[in-house]
């Protein structure tokens, strides 16, 4: 941890609100995007940050220094955004318009019809196929293969042993690979 955090850590605990939005600063862009990518849309990922500081406001005199305050903080927002997909299952509610793509694509000079149609069909494929994970294997994944988090600090992050995180991340690969089968295999 750095010297500034910890600094910044122990004056928030006193009540300092400047050390906190350090704090904050520092690590809401890295909390946004994972809401997004659990949550699938910026609205969602939004209160994902805004709810995650707020409890980690609350909570900070919980916090022991064990992990890195960035851990600490990831699995705050990690377990809110399960909440949310949860939650969003539960009343079974879709926000078509507000939804955007867990993935966007990457542009080229100027791509032709066909890659166009086909990174479409992959996106769309992909979307779909994430959503159909469950929250375990979808917050595994993104935090291995979108965030580049190692197999303990995901672990510590959703509170699972390294033989779980291994095997939700192993599963979502494999639901992901056969979704994306009928597609990859056109394009060979």
């Amino acid at each position: 941890m750095q010297e500034t955090e910890a600094a910044a850590i122990a004056r928030a605990r006193t009540g300092d609100g400047e050390a906190f939005r350090l704090l904050v600063e520092k690590h809401s862009r890295s909390v946004f995007r994972l809401g997004f990518r659990l949550t699938g849309n910026q609205h969602d990922a939004e209160d994902v940050v805004q709810e995650t500081f707020l409890r980690a406001y609350r909570m900070l005199d919980r916090y022991d220094g064990r992990a890195s305050f960035h851990t600490w903080i990831y699995r705050i927002a990690s377990n809110y955004s399960l909440d949310l997909l949860r939650g969003r299952k539960r009343m079974e509610q879709r926000k078509d318009e507000d939804q955007l793509p867990v993935v966007e694509t990457v542009a080229a000079d100027e791509p032709g019809v066909d890659r166009l149609v086909y990174s479409t069909q992959v996106r769309e494929r992909l979307t779909a196929a994430m959503e159909d994970l469950s929250e375990q294997e979808r917050a595994a994944f993104v935090l291995r293969h979108y965030e580049g988090l190692s197999i303990d600090q995901i672990g510590e992050t959703l509170g699972l042993a390294d033989s779980a995180t291994k095997n939700s991340i192993f599963r979502a690969v494999q639901k992901l690979r056969r979704a994306l089968e009928p597609v990859m295999g056109a394009a060979r």
